[in-house]
């Protein structure tokens, strides 16, 4: 009787060593898979939400655009003092929404393409992402920054070339961007400047206070006035 009892036992103990691997690899598959999930879900919801900003900003330069189309086609059309007021108005507001956005496009271009590590913004607005600065380099910092002037440049050059200045609210359009790749390069072009030497982003960010802004501002405004009456025929 003591003998079968032990080989019950045994035999329990047998089939508990083969199940408890089981149950143990059973385990740790599940675990992996609701990690995977869960990081799957992260770039879903970081895809949706880059996708939404983007949408968002696309619709926001198409809009400025648009308008500025409308108001120089009544401008053409009439020659009304109003139209022709309205149209450098909105060619202001469009020629620094969209050097603004593709500058800003660009920047996170340059972050993609220097493989930085960065987080989608989860506000809507104007930045796409923030920059995680404890875990990249300067020389990714530089290749992101300077993509950003980049991206202006390529929209100024488009403006120019895309739209003839053979008006007052045209030639405001292509002085409006010129002004807003000027107030970029006023903030930016310090920093990185700074940055060659220190080695520290951050604190040459930190730096940019509301002094820097109102400097970078009256340049572009008096940047954007010059160009348009060197424009103006």
């Amino acid at each position: 009787m003591a003998n079968q009892k032990t080989q019950g036992e045994d035999a329990v103990k047998s089939a508990e060593d083969i199940v408890d691997p089981i149950e143990d690899a059973r385990g740790s598959f599940e675990r992996a898979a609701d990690r995977d999930g869960k990081t799957s879900r992260r770039k879903v919801t970081a895809g949706a939400r880059l996708a939404k900003l983007m949408g968002i900003q696309a619709l926001v330069g198409l809009l400025a655009l648009s308008l500025f189309a409308a108001a120089d086609s009544w401008s053409t059309v009439t020659g009304l003092g109003l139209a022709g007021g309205l149209c450098v108005i909105t060619g202001i507001v469009a020629g620094i929404t969209l050097t603004t956005l593709v500058h800003e496009w660009f920047h996170f271009l340059g972050a993609r393409f220097s493989n930085a590590s960065y987080d989608i913004a989860t506000r809507t607005g104007l930045f796409l992402y923030d920059w995680n600065y404890s875990q990249n380099s300067v020389a990714q910092f530089f290749i992101m920054s300077i993509a950003g002037s980049v991206g202006g440049a390529l929209a100024v050059l488009f403006l120019l070339n895309a739209v003839p200045a053979d008006s007052w609210g045209r030639a405001a359009l292509q002085g409006a961007a010129i002004g807003s790749f000027a107030f970029a390069a006023s903030v930016e072009w310090p920093v990185l400047w700074h940055t060659r030497i220190s080695r520290e982003p951050l604190a040459e960010l930190s730096k940019i206070d509301q002094g820097v802004l109102s400097r970078s501002f009256v340049i572009a405004i008096v940047t954007g006035l010059v160009i348009t009456l060197m424009l103006v025929p």
